[in-house]
């Protein structure tokens, strides 16, 4: 135990003095969180801002519909300029009993939201004046709460890229520099045994992966961003420290295959990044083709973003940790063989 101290204070002593691992690990990930935070803060509301010309029910049964946000115009060719300049999708047009809808095919997304909005519309219309009883019903639920907000899906993704970022760069780099200037030498002449070193430095790296959770929902629950933890959230703390296992393991494999620094930081840089975006960290995967949704499962990055979403956000319980913890763990196991078979202690 006295070898373990001294080894997890020695490195904890290194990891607070080295004041760009401290940037890195902290505060590069974290302007992700704020920057996205701010951008996407009033995009919740999922309103569609169109032009209006005229009165009557149609542009009332818009307005009550939810999803549409009407901007009022005295004349047709106003409305129509906005839409010719790009500052509106879309603008309907109502004269008496003829409803004009001109859109703007540039923005295909908005454009058929909004089409295919107006077309229900004047279809209820129509139905209710030929006094027509609708046979079927239409009833539409959201599995999540209508009221969250952006960050609660960005901080749970843009969190694990945070701890994979330290865990492989931290692990990496710190072998390949104890090997340069022959720590990891005097360590294996040291009466101190592997595992105590081993043990030592994933310690260490657990505790900041959980510094920079608590920093992390710190920040997000200011009321500038307003994160709410749903459901059994603490569920996520087993995956916070399964993922920071797995990426330590992966960055032991780096270091031992790299020899300065430098070429250690670009082979986690090329790992870490595209993981990050092939996983949902900054998007959704949901959206990429089929095939690349395949290959992002992967990535364990992937698997740990799937229960922290769970977790924080859809409020699932217990069962949601079986699949990722699985994977995480069948991750480090192969990943940590590998990197203790191809181990050096000396260049």
């Amino acid at each position: 135990m006295t070898a373990f101290r001294s080894l997890s204070a020695a490195m904890i002593k290194g990891f607070l003095r080295d004041k760009m691992t401290l940037f890195f690990v902290f505060l590069f990930p974290l302007m992700f969180l704020v920057v996205f935070g701010l951008l996407l803060g009033d995009s919740g509301s999922d309103k569609t801002k169109i032009a209006a010309v005229g009165e009557g029910p149609v542009l009332t049964t818009l307005e009550q519909t939810g999803a549409i946000e009407l901007e009022k115009y005295e004349d047709t060719a106003a409305a129509r300029q906005k839409v010719d300049d790009g500052d509106l999708p879309a603008a309907v047009v109502v004269s008496g009993d003829r409803v004009e809808l001109i859109y703007a095919a540039s923005d295909q997304v908005a454009a058929g939201t909004v089409l295919g909005i107006v077309s229900g519309v004047v279809d209820k219309i129509n139905l209710g004046a030929a006094d027509v009883a609708p046979r079927f019903t239409l009833e539409t639920k959201s599995v999540e709460d209508a009221s969250l907000k952006p960050i609660q899906y960005l901080t749970p993704g843009i969190l694990s890229w945070a701890i994979s970022f330290s865990g492989v760069f931290g692990s990496a780099l710190t072998m390949v520099a104890w090997r340069k200037k022959q720590v990891l030498r005097r360590i294996r002449l040291a009466p101190v045994s592997t595992t105590t070193v081993l043990t030592s430095r994933v310690v260490v790296s657990v505790g900041t992966a959980a510094v920079q959770g608590v920093v992390f929902v710190a920040v997000a629950s200011l009321p500038l961003f307003g994160l709410k933890l749903t459901g059994q959230w603490y569920l996520a703390l087993p995956l916070l420290v399964l993922g920071t296992i797995a990426f330590f393991a992966i960055g032991m494999l780096v270091g031992a295959f790299c020899k300065t620094e430098e070429s250690a930081s670009g082979a986690a840089n090329i790992i870490i990044m595209p993981m990050a975006f092939l996983s949902g960290t900054f998007f959704p995967v949901e959206n990429a083709p089929a095939w690349l949704q395949t290959v992002s499962n992967v990535f364990p990055l992937r698997h740990m973003n799937d229960g922290m979403l769970d977790v924080l956000v859809r409020g699932k319980g217990v069962e949601a940790l079986v699949v990722p913890s699985a994977v995480l763990i069948a991750f480090t196991l192969v990943v940590g063989f590998i990197a203790a078979r191809i181990f050096r202690w000396e260049d």
